[in-house]
Parts: C-alpha cells; sequence; structure tokens
C-alpha cells in the first residue's frame, strides 16, 4: 500500500455515499485502510449491503448519512464515496445551514459538484472539490499527488498548484474559486443550488463527453450569462471520450480554439483536476490568485477552512 506522511493524524473522517455504490466491498475496506495507516480515525456510514438500485442506499438513508455525519463530534472530514448519479435528488431534503455550521470538511468531485453548489449558494459555506474513496483512496497503489495535495489543502491556511499547460493566455487577477464538473453545473444552473458568483475563476472537468457536447454545455454557460460574469476559466480534464470520423477534424483542441473566439474572458487549460488519477484538491468558494506567463500557470488558493495542527501534548 502506498502511503504518505501523516499531517492529518488523528483527524476524524467520515465516509458518506451520497450517490452510487463501491464496485466492490473490498475497495471500500482498502480505503479505510489507508485513511487509518495515517493515523485517522474512521467512520462509515455506508454500508455495502444497503445499496439501493444503483444508488449507496435509499434517498432518505443518503441524507441520513450526510446529516448523521455532520453531527458527529468526533468527524471533522466528510469523504464521499464515489460520484456517478444520485446528489440531484437529495438537494431539496439536505439541511444545508445546519452543514454549514457543523465545521466540517466536505470532500468530493463528479456528481458532488451539486452538494458543492447547493452549499455555496444556499449558505456562502466553502467545501472541497477533491479525492474520492473510490477509486482515489480504494486503487491498489493510489496516487502520492493526490494524496498529498488533499493532505496539504486541508491542513494549511493556503495552498498553491503549478502546472504547465499548452498555449495559454497570460493573465493576473484574482476571484473566487468555484466550479467542479461541467455536467453538473449546467443542470443546476437556474436553481436555487446554482450559485451566482461574479468576478469568479470557474474551473471545469469533466468525463465520457465528447468535444460538442462539451461545447454546448459550455455555450449554454456562456448564454445564461455566467461567464460573462466571470473573470477567467479553467479547464481540468476531459477525458475518456472517443472521436469519430464523421467529426472531419473537429476534436477537442478545435472545440477550444471555437469556445475561446466567443468567451470573451480569458480560458486556461491543464489544470490537473478531474476523472484522472493525479488530481488536486480546490476549495469552492475560496479566494484565489490566477497568474499565467503563456506557459506556466499557478493557483494560489486561500481563506478557506483548515485542520489546524494539534498542539503537543503536555
Amino acid at each position: 500500500m502506498t502511503t504518505a506522511s501523516t499531517p492529518m493524524s488523528g483527524v476524524g473522517i467520515a465516509i458518506v455515499a451520497p450517490s452510487g455504490y463501491a464496485p466492490e466491498q473490498a475497495a471500500h475496506e482498502r480505503a479505510v485502510a489507508l485513511l487509518e495507516s495515517w493515523g485517522c480515525r474512521v467512520r462509515s456510514y455506508y454500508e455495502h449491503e444497503a445499496r439501493h438500485q444503483r444508488f449507496g442506499a435509499t434517498d432518505a438513508a443518503r441524507v441520513a448519512q450526510i446529516h448523521a455525519a455532520a453531527q458527529d463530534p468526533d468527524t471533522q472530514v466528510v469523504l464521499a464515496l464515489r460520484g456517478g448519479y444520485g446528489m440531484s435528488r437529495l438537494l431539496h431534503a439536505v439541511d444545508f445551514r445546519m452543514l454549514a455550521n457543523s465545521g466540517k470538511l466536505f470532500v468530493g468531485h463528479s456528481d458532488f459538484t451539486a452538494f458543492h453548489m447547493g452549499l455555496l449558494a444556499q449558505t456562502g459555506a466553502i467545501s472541497f472539490s477533491g479525492p474520492m474513496v473510490c477509486s482515489d483512496f480504494s486503487r491498489e497503489e493510489p496516487s502520492g499527488f493526490t494524496l498529498r495535495h488533499f493532505q496539504q489543502c486541508l491542513t494549511s491556511p493556503s495552498h498553491t498548484i503549478e502546472f504547465q499547460p499548452g498555449q495559454n493566455p497570460a493573465v493576473e487577477l484574482e476571484g473566487m474559486l468555484w466550479g467542479g464538473n461541467l455536467s453538473m453545473l449546467v443542470h443546476l444552473a437556474g436553481t436555487p443550488y446554482f450559485s451566482e458568483v461574479d468576478g469568479g475563476i470557474l474551473f471545469l472537468e469533466d468525463v465520457n463527453e465528447h468535444p460538442y457536447r462539451v461545447e454546448r454545455m459550455l455555450l449554454q454557460l456562456l448564454h445564461t450569462g455566467v461567464l460573462s460574469r466571470q473573470k477567467a476559466v479553467v479547464l481540468g480534464a476531459f477525458s475518456n471520450y472517443q472521436l469519430a470520423e464523421y467529426d472531419n477534424g473537429y476534436d477537442f483542441a478545435a472545440m477550444l480554439d471555437y469556445f475561446r473566439s466567443r468567451c470573451g474572458i480569458p480560458v486556461l487549460t491543464g489544470l490537473p483536476f478531474g476523472h484522472i488519477r493525479d488530481k488536486v484538491t480546490l476549495p469552492v468558494g475560496c479566494q484565489a490568485r490566477l497568474v499565467s506567463d503563456g506557459s506556466h500557470a499557478s493557483v494560489t488558493m486561500c481563506g478557506y477552512p483548515f485542520i489546524a495542527p494539534r498542539a503537543p501534548a503536555a
């Protein structure tokens, strides 16, 4: 098993299943073992035998998991089991105000974007777009890059991500960092669970979406006026799609060129985030500074809740 240093030793981590279930019980067990090897105290509210249809449990049971984890005094971090689909079914029943007041750090990505957006829109509270039990923590050989950024972000008052993208515009700007899975953001637009951010830095990723579908969703955000209110868009990974002969040269690069010609604000690429092995952790709703000289870029994030170091025993 790959392990990292343990700045999170003694931290209480609760596992909840707001969306899908683990493909196998062993995956869940590997993740628990990894977290415990860091010295974390792990409490899992997920029960593999309680899975329902394509979900980790019934809707009511999944809401109850989230609420129970938030109310557990021994928990500091609430970690999503996996994405897939299901969080949308829970939004109306989630007590976002109670979750915000709990002070817990909620972590997940993909379908969990609906949680991030709901929490931000309803309360203004910050949560974390980052790794999940399946498959980030459950791999036979987890990514050291992913684990390191997860620990560093959650245990530090600020965190910087550096990346070397392709041909990017030169920028130096500040704003609220927000975003997540593109499909989920478009799905929530116009609802009470979509935060109306002005002057933000919007990060986006997706999986299994052909470039024309990505373009269509980006254009929806453009037409609704969301993009015109942002300072920049930063694209992560758009993975696991297949081109066909019919595309006739229309690929992601062609789509990106067109989108940049229409967007009206800087569009950067190369953020190491999405449905990929090596991913960073991003506080949704924090303040961030984005700098790019065209070949090298960085995002420095601050103003988010974090786990303060424990005082040494007397």
